[in-house]
């Protein structure tokens, strides 16, 4: 069933990540026309530097075929 995954750096908090998750669920079941109880969600921080490896592997050695939004930014400007 759908499975949202969330990586991002670190510093929000857990009542921010709760209500990210709850909005993107039911985004997600609205617009799949499924229901929420199908949907999970995970949400994992990450500091600058792990990100480089994260953004490699998550984004940028994907074929755009799968990505829907593209990068706007250079991750290493984050270091």
């Amino acid at each position: 069933m759908p499975h949202i995954s969330v990586k991002m750096l670190e510093g929000r908090s857990d009542e921010q990540k709760k209500k990210l998750a709850a909005a993107l669920v039911k985004t997600l079941a609205q617009e799949l026309h499924c229901s929420d109880h199908y949907v999970t969600c995970t949400i994992e921080d990450f500091d600058a530097r792990e990100w480089q490896d994260v953004f490699r592997k998550e984004i940028a050695d994907k074929p755009s075929s799968v990505i829907y939004k593209k990068a706007e930014y250079d991750p290493k400007d984050l270091l």
